[in-house]
């Protein structure tokens, strides 16, 4: 699919008065990013991490989007505590509740703009939203193309905020690390808003252009 895919797919979504949500996933273990801070001249600022520990924390969100509305940012987290047997990504299922739970917080239809993962081409999740076609419309981005999705710039805003040069001292603190750097980017719109700006593309109704 082209770009120009996913404009006509936009434009079909505002007519309906759906939300256009852009979905993906990041995860982060208890070695922190890398990010710039202040040092001593002469001294490269060392962060010491500790050198045991598992556990990982993945997140599925989705940036929403639809004219004349405060954007939104709904996302789900699956915490891998290394465990033997643990489930170690997301599964079909997961996605499909993150799906529903945001129907009902935008209580309108959807139009899921997604990449080509495996698990979002499998065909539970394919049947999923042939019966739920009332209000889901799913379309794939190109292959290789994550400038295009605003989801993206949500990770970057976030490993170089709340997760900074974080040594976490175990799961649970990244956890709750990582839920309070979320958090304050729901609580901040145009936040979300300038991620999708960074991508190039824009909403637009009526007889507007889609860029």
């Amino acid at each position: 699919m082209e770009e120009g895919g996913v404009a006509a797919g936009k434009r079909s979504a505002a007519a309906e008065g759906a939300w256009i949500c852009f979905e993906d996933e990041a995860g982060q273990g208890l070695r922190p990013p890398r990010a710039r801070t202040w040092g001593r001249r002469g001294h490269t600022p060392i962060v010491h991490v500790r050198g045991g520990g598992s556990g990982r924390v993945n997140i599925a969100a989705l940036t929403c989007y639809k004219p004349g509305r405060r954007s939104r940012m709904i996302y789900r987290l699956h915490i891998n505590r290394g465990r033997k047997g643990e489930k170690k990504a997301f599964s079909w299922m997961d996605y499909r509740d993150l799906l529903l739970t945001a129907h009902v917080q935008l209580g309108a239809p959807i139009v899921l703009i997604w990449d080509n993962l495996n698990v979002h081409l499998v065909p539970e999740l394919k049947s999923f939203a042939a019966q739920h076609a009332d209000w889901l419309t799913v379309v794939q981005l190109p292959a290789y193309a994550p400038d295009l999705n605003p989801t993206e710039g949500i990770w970057s805003l976030l490993k170089r905020g709340a997760l900074a040069n974080l040594a976490a001292a175990d799961l649970h603190q990244l956890i709750r690390v990582i839920k309070r750097g979320l958090k304050k980017i729901q609580y901040r719109p145009h936040l979300v808003d300038g991620c999708l700006t960074a991508t190039g593309l824009a909403i637009t109704t009526g007889a507007d252009t889609t860029n």
